[in-house]
This record gives C-alpha cells, sequence and structure tokens, in this order.
C-alpha cells in the first residue's frame, strides 16, 4: 500500500478553509474526487441497536446516486466503525482518520486494523495528521475531530450522549460553516438525548439516506429503485400498509397502534407478521422501518 505525505497546497479544498489546518497530512490510499459529497458520520462507542441500525439504513441510502457520496469517519469503535463498514459494504467511498499514525503496529483501535484494510482495498483511504509510528494519546482525538469536520460538507451525528465528545466534532462543524444532521432518538435514552438537543438548536433531523440526498439535492442515478421500493408495499395486507405508512419516524408501539385507527388485535397481528417478515424493526421500545 502506496504512503504520501500530502502539504497544505495538496490538501481537499474544504480542509484548506478552516481556521487551524494541520501542517502536513499522512495518507494511505486514494482520495475521492473534490466533486464528491463528504459526508462525516459519527457517533458513540456505546452504541445501541437502534444506533447501528439506523447508521446501516441511512449509509444504504446514500448509495447510487448522480453525485458521489463519501463516507468520513474516525474509525473508532462504535458508530465510527459501523459507519465506515456500512460505507464499504454499499460500494461507498470512505475515509478513515484515526487517532493515531497510519502504520499498523500504532493504528487505532487494533481491533479495526482488518477494517482499515478493506477501507483501502475498496477504494477509500486513511489519513493522519500524526507521524506514521505515533501511537494515540488522549490529546489526539479533539485534534483529529477538527479535520474530520474540516473535510467534510456536513456532519451527521447518529447517537451522542448529552456530554458526548462526537459533540465536539458536531460544534467544530458549526464554526467552520458546515451542515449539521441529526438521527432523533427516544427521549428515555441517554445516547440520544446530545443528538436531540443538536435537533433543538438547529440541526437537519434525518430518518433515511435520502433526506441528505433531498438537502443537497441530489438525484438517485435511477429512479426505478425509488419506484420500485413503492411497489412492494403491494405484497403488505391492508393492515400492513396503513401501519408502514403511518410510521414515518421511531414511534412506541402502542402510539403506532393509535395513529392507525386498526382495531388492536388486528393492528399487533400486523406488527407482529412485519417484525418476522423484517419489513420493520424494534428496538428500545419503538418500532421503525427496516
Amino acid at each position: 500500500m502506496q504512503r504520501k505525505i500530502l502539504k497544505p497546497k495538496n490538501f481537499p479544498y474544504l480542509l484548506k478553509q478552516i481556521s487551524d489546518p494541520p501542517k502536513e497530512l499522512y495518507q494511505i490510499g486514494e482520495l475521492p474526487p473534490e466533486d464528491a459529497l463528504y459526508l462525516a458520520v459519527v457517533g458513540s462507542r456505546k452504541f445501541s441497536n437502534y444506533g447501528k441500525e439506523t447508521c446501516e439504513k441511512i449509509i444504504g441510502g446514500l448509495k447510487n446516486n448522480q453525485r458521489k457520496v463519501v463516507i468520513v469517519s474516525g474509525l473508532a469503535i462504535g458508530i465510527d466503525g459501523i459507519a465506515h463498514k456500512a460505507a464499504v459494504e454499499n460500494n461507498l467511498t470512505t475515509i478513515a482518520i484515526p487517532g493515531s499514525g497510519l502504520d499498523e503496529k500504532v493504528l487505532h483501535p487494533r481491533s479495526n486494523v482488518k477494517l482499515s484494510r478493506q477501507i483501502i482495498e475498496s477504494g477509500g483511504c486513511l489519513l493522519s495528521e500524526l507521524p506514521w509510528e505515533m501511537p494515540a494519546g488522549i490529546h489526539t482525538f479533539p485534534s483529529r475531530n477538527r479535520i474530520i469536520a474540516g473535510l467534510c460538507h456536513g456532519v451527521l451525528v447518529i447517537e451522542a450522549a448529552e456530554k458526548s465528545g462526537t459533540l465536539i466534532t458536531a460544534k467544530l462543524a458549526l464554526d467552520y460553516g458546515r451542515d449539521v444532521f441529526a438521527v432523533p432518538g427516544s427521549i428515555f435514552s441517554e445516547n440520544s438525548k446530545g443528538t436531540n438537543n443538536l435537533i433543538k438548536e438547529g440541526a437537519a433531523l434525518v430518518r433515511r439516506g435520502e433526506d441528505i440526498l433531498e438537502f443537497y439535492d441530489i438525484k438517485k442515478a435511477d429512479s426505478r429503485e425509488n419506484k420500485q421500493e413503492s411497489l412492494d408495499l403491494e405484497f403488505l395486507s391492508p393492515e400492513e400498509q396503513k401501519l408502514y405508512l403511518v410510521l414515518t419516524e421511531p414511534t412506541a408501539k402502542d402510539e403506532l397502534i393509535r395513529k392507525s385507527g386498526l382495531p388492536p388485535a388486528k393492528a399487533n397481528s400486523a406488527i407482529s407478521m412485519m417484525l418476522l417478515n423484517g419489513v420493520i424493526k424494534q428496538s428500545g421500545g419503538e418500532v421503525y422501518r427496516a
């Protein structure tokens, strides 16, 4: 794998704009073209099933577009690693910016060394401002967060506690004039307090990948894919269709039944079948579209 050292004149355009750019960048792999949409996806290390499934669903909705989408994250355990894996699985280019040097002897975390290789093999790259063999330290993570925020057009926060380090990246994005997106969560979840606060403060609410594409006015490469999604509803029973169309955001089961207007017995039966067939999922006391 070829190693490169980028000087500031060769940095991606967005990164050149920030007030405190790195002095140089160490690189393994290839940087995607600058006309792509660079989206940072960050979140809690202590993720929930809801956070994992939401991350995978949103990134899955960002493929096959008229404009290339690049997923940027920090290679950390948790939502970062899930985002990189989901990007690779959906044939999206991804960039990892760890809090260490890039040599495999020091790459942090050790558990994601295999993932780092997959990122490079799939056409993405690793970036760091730290020399090749410099290990991670407490101070290196907040520092690398500014590169993640500065490199991207927008930052999507999947899950974050009220005082999460993830929110540092969101704040940096705002300081740099980048767009901030957040996934809503249960009011009872500690992991959603940070994201819910971001939405309260003006972050764009995201429930699916298409929300981000619409924000940037990016069209799907093949509109037949969207038509097929509608056609699939024909295979649901009338009760299942009604529940699915009402389920526009994560909702408590009792609330979903109330909104549908269906008799509870029929609604419960339909929900059970939809869960069994993978049409919807349930986590943290709420159900949501798969």
